[in-house]
């Protein structure tokens, strides 16, 4: 089915239309339509271009109204103060136009034109290290991006940029070589058991390591040249280091199990994924000119970027011992996503911390000419996770908190809840145990999602949890309250009437709805998954608004006004499921 066009591009290419007919040479000039508290929409864009064309913009604004084609949508225009427009569409639109939405899985939201294809780099833990708080963010904000960008018709390529490669993994390799079974353990069909097990091998077994390698100094000799056995491509310390990495991997794909999120193999492609092109990488910049040796080191300066001694500050790509540096990699891995992957749009979901090297690293790529004026680079920079106390997260010995500590209390929490509606609700242990966990995560993710990427947030379980306020459990439930209407419908179906005359309530529920297509376009563009979640939250508390005032089932109504709240209900449903589903969250029917 193709697209809908919203009430609201409908309107604005009507007015749009009528200024260009009133003033020609303003020529397809924005008319500034916004939704509006005075009306349902209001056009502000004529008094700037009065200005402009030094017209009155009040005799503008009314030759605009005479020439406007109301076409049935509009149902009353009025020229208010200097010379906005008030606008208000017919009941009869907003109807019509919910049901040609209603009647596409897509709920009528068009593909972009524009579409293309985009690497998101996200979720990147570090190979034989435990996955902390600070590792939630980069995972959720990414997983919602790919789905929203899915969404829009774009192709998006997957890569998940693990630390597997560096020193520590020559001191690792070499006491696995002296202990062979330190990763032994038993298999186990359950993903979660054994994720823990591999961690719990993989933690000890870096501690004794450490301990070794800091107390014996034969073994730190062995330890060092096992890196540059590594490095060479040894067979045997090669073989080693995947087990780390696949030990690792249990354990990662356990922890993405429990944030519901699906981590494909073929996406991991981490540090070492790019080892055969430094070299090459590191040549071409040197050749070119965009990189200088500076005391032995290859460096990129940058005249913006200074140190504290007023000294610029350089991205060193080639440390002078002829190590690599992040940048190296960095580097290599756009050379690899443009030039192999053909991407158009390149998304680092990465800490704000990082915003300097990524600055530097996308300079230096388009000094090199691997970012093109055609491809776009950009950094989903994220703030901190915090604390009720408004201190970054930690345990109460200082520690930094473990993720899965923090995801099974969300689950604990949250299905002490559930379980307090249960009976009420004829849940069985089953469905608790599940709703447990499709609220906790969702309560994780939605705390993270609905505040701005680059800002701060708290974390406060209980408020996560909570059924009022901005929270998915808010969200959650009003879907599962508009399922069991439904179902407590009896004989009555969804229909539309577009010939009925609306309540307030039920024209701004049905405003709100239309809308939902331009919020999926502005959140994808905008890299904003917080716009999504804002707009779902809007529409729950819309409909809470509805549900008070318009009764659906009981008193029961009428029964053409009955089928026409019914329809609002099961396109609110419908809409508050894919939103959330685009966030990464389920929505249970029964809660």
């Amino acid at each position: 089915m193709a697209s809908v066009p919203s009430l609201a591009s409908s309107v604005h290419q009507r007015v749009a239309d009528a200024l260009a007919s009133a003033l020609p040479e303003a020529g397809g000039a924005d008319p500034l339509l916004r939704r509006s508290d005075r009306a349902d929409f209001q056009a502000n864009g004529i008094l700037a271009l009065a200005k402009k064309a030094k017209a009155n913009p009040r005799e503008l604004a009314t030759t605009v109204l005479d020439g406007l084609d109301k076409g049935g949508v509009i149902e009353e225009i009025e020229v208010s103060g200097p010379g906005f427009l008030n606008i208000t569409v017919s009941d009869r639109a907003i109807i019509e136009t919910l049901a040609a939405r209603a009647g596409d899985d897509r709920l009528g939201v068009p593909y972009a034109a524009n579409a293309g294809t985009t690497v998101i780099d996200y979720a990147q833990p570090n190979v034989a290290k435990e996955m902390h708080v600070g590792h939630l963010r980069s995972a959720v904000i990414g997983a919602a991006m790919v789905e929203i960008l899915e969404f829009t018709g774009e192709k998006v390529v997957r890569r998940h940029h693990i630390g597997d490669w560096g020193t520590q993994f020559g001191m690792l390799i070499q006491y696995l070589i002296e202990h062979p079974h330190e990763l032994d353990h038993k298999a186990d069909g359950d993903a979660e058991a054994s994720g823990e097990e591999a961690m719990s091998n993989l933690n000890r077994l870096y501690k004794a390591s450490r301990a070794l390698f800091d107390s014996n100094e034969e073994f730190k000799t062995r330890a060092r040249a096992r890196v540059v056995d590594l490095q060479a491509g040894d067979a045997e310390t090669l073989a080693l280091w995947q087990r780390f990495v696949d030990e690792s991997k249990i354990y990662f794909y356990s922890v993405f199990n429990k944030l519901d999120m699906d981590i494909q193999d073929p996406d991991v492609v981490g540090e070492s994924g790019y080892n055969d092109m430094l070299a090459e990488t590191c040549k071409l910049l040197e050749e070119s000119g965009v990189a200088v040796r500076s005391n032995g080191a290859l460096c990129v300066f940058f005249d913006e970027y200074k140190g504290p001694d007023g000294n610029p500050t350089p991205l060193i790509v080639q440390k002078s011992d002829g190590g690599f540096g992040y940048a190296a990699t960095d580097l290599s891995a756009i050379r690899d996503r443009v030039g192999k992957l053909g991407a158009d749009t390149l998304i680092y979901v990465v800490d704000a911390r990082q915003s300097l090297h990524f600055k530097m690293v996308f300079e230096t790529a388009r000094r090199a000419g691997w970012l093109g004026e055609d491809v776009k680079a950009v950094q989903l920079a994220f703030g901190t996770v915090l604390g009720k106390d408004g201190k970054p997260f930690k345990t109460r010995e200082g520690e930094t908190v473990r993720l899965v500590d923090l995801l099974d209390e969300a689950v604990e929490r949250a299905t002490a809840v559930v379980r307090s509606k249960a009976e009420k609700v004829g849940l069985t242990e089953e469905e608790i145990v599940d709703n447990g966990r499709y609220v906790g995560i969702g309560a994780v993710k939605y705390a993270d999602l609905s505040t701005s990427a680059a800002r701060d947030y708290k974390f406060d379980l209980d408020q996560m949890v909570s059924l009022n306020g901005d929270t998915s459990v808010y969200l959650q439930y009003a879907y599962a309250r508009i399922k069991s209407i439904l179902r407590n419908a009896g004989d009555r179906k969804p229909v539309a009437h577009p010939e009925l005359e609306l309540a307030p309530a039920e024209r701004a529920l049905g405003l709100h709805l239309d809308g939902f297509g331009e919020l999926i376009a502005e959140a994808a563009a905008d890299h904003a998954p917080h716009k999504l979640a804002a707009y779902l939250y809007q529409l729950a508390s819309l409909y809470t608004t509805f549900y008070d005032q318009c009764p659906v089932v009981r008193p029961e109504p009428e029964l053409v006004v009955g089928e026409n709240r019914l329809f609002l209900c099961d396109l609110t449903a419908r809409t508050l499921t894919k939103g959330m589903s685009l966030l990464g969250i389920r929505t249970p029917e029964r809660l």
